[in-house]
């Protein structure tokens, strides 16, 4: 809802590319810094306690979104309350996983990987698939695009605050879910901060943030543009989709294919290694950047060809992405791995920040397509970090593949 319905909705309501691209890249920020305030999750009360607290919270940011939509000022205000939801969901991130963790035990928790997994793409698909096409839907019935975003957000809080409801009765409570607020705190940020340190000791750290932050440089900037150059006139560049067409394809076609994406890659990784699958994956994720240089020229009216297009750029996305989280794991071995973990998932989302920020002022600056052979040439810095980059030709490799 905060990274991407969130670009939609703006486009949808007239803001411009520029300001869309660069407020909700800032909606980045919580996941970014999340890693420092980690330990007060652990401090104060419990894990459960995190994730109820978190979704009643979201859910009221929800519910300032909707009301604040057909109102005055509605972007600055609508921004406030995003903000709100993208802290209060980082912070669903530490506790849940924790939770995780601690409510399930060892010889579950890899069974339970693939139903969460299996959720969270039902949740994309809801979200970014069913819950757009909803608001294309009651533009069409109600004749007014404020109303009807403010009804879509405003049924998301309603279903929202019933999940949270049914968290708050059903979530199990672990023994072990407990607070350490009993550790003084002094020793808490004590070891905090040696963990931290930690981090930027490894071994080409250097190297490591680089890639972190370079590889996905040119889909990051993509990712933000896809969906204004999707839903924006023929005569402004675009291809002149419709809100429940966007829905679907970016949602239901594009969601299915970054899915098929990631299980193939993860499948060929686990036969091979990651160093065997690096550079193709390097460029599955680049690559299919083209399919936009294409419909950008070529403009075309029919929607299979779009489908087509979105689905092929997605599974490469998918079947790429999967070399840059398995890096991440690899680069993180060792002493404090999970806290290293969630250091990289800032760098990460930073990553994801700052090439988005400017994306939609590029976008404007050159047009749609010369944005996309933009696109192309910002690939660079992606192949060029993955050439610098050792990984052990054993990680990775799986021996029941």
């Amino acid at each position: 809802m905060v990274m991407t319905v969130s670009v939609v909705m703006y486009k949808r309501l007239g803001i411009s590319n520029t300001d869309v691209a660069l407020y909700t890249s800032w909606l980045y920020l919580p996941w970014v810094i999340k890693p420092f305030w980690s330990p007060v999750v652990d401090i104060l009360k419990t894990k459960r306690f995190w994730i109820v607290l978190m979704q009643l919270v979201i859910g009221a940011g929800l519910a300032g979104v909707a009301l604040t939509i057909p109102g005055p000022n509605f972007f600055k205000w609508s921004l406030v309350f995003f903000w709100l939801m993208a802290f209060s969901s980082a912070t669903h991130d530490i506790a849940a996983d924790g939770f995780y963790m601690l409510a399930i035990n060892d010889s579950n928790q890899a069974w339970f990987v693939g139903i969460r997994s299996t959720f969270y793409r039902v949740a994309m698909i809801s979200g970014q698939g069913l819950l757009v096409m909803l608001a294309g839907q009651l533009e069409n019935s109600t004749g007014s695009i404020q109303t009807a975003w403010s009804i879509t957000i405003g049924v998301t809080c309603g279903l929202f605050l019933l999940l949270m409801l049914y968290h708050h009765f059903v979530l199990p409570r672990p023994d072990s879910d407990r607070p350490t607020a009993e550790a003084k705190f002094s020793s808490v940020v004590k070891e905090f901060g040696i963990t931290f340190s930690s981090f930027f000791k490894k071994p080409g750290i250097g190297i490591t943030i680089a890639f972190i932050l370079l590889y996905r440089f040119s889909e990051a900037q993509l990712v933000k543009m896809a969906a204004p150059f999707l839903l924006d006139g023929v005569n402004a560049g675009g291809l002149g989709l419709s809100t429940t067409e966007v829905g679907f394809v970016y949602g239901t076609v594009g969601l299915i294919s970054l899915t098929l994406g990631g299980l193939v890659g993860g499948f060929l990784a686990a036969r091979n290694g990651l160093k065997y699958w690096l550079w193709p994956m390097v460029a599955a994720i680049n690559l299919p950047n083209l399919v936009y240089v294409f419909l950008s020229y070529y403009q075309p009216e029919s929607t299979w060809i779009v489908h087509v297009a979105v689905a092929i750029e997605q599974f490469g996305y998918g079947f790429g992405f999967t070399a840059f989280m398995l890096y991440m794991i690899y680069a993180v071995d060792g002493p404090h791995k999970t806290a290293h973990f969630a250091i990289c998932t800032g760098f990460m989302a930073l990553g994801m920040m700052l090439p988005g920020m400017a994306s939609g002022w590029i976008q404007e600056m050159l047009g749609y397509q010369n944005f996309f052979v933009w696109v192309l040439l910002a690939t660079i810095p992606g192949f060029f970090v993955a050439s610098l980059v050792k990984i052990d030709p054993l990680f990775g490799k799986s021996e029941k593949v």
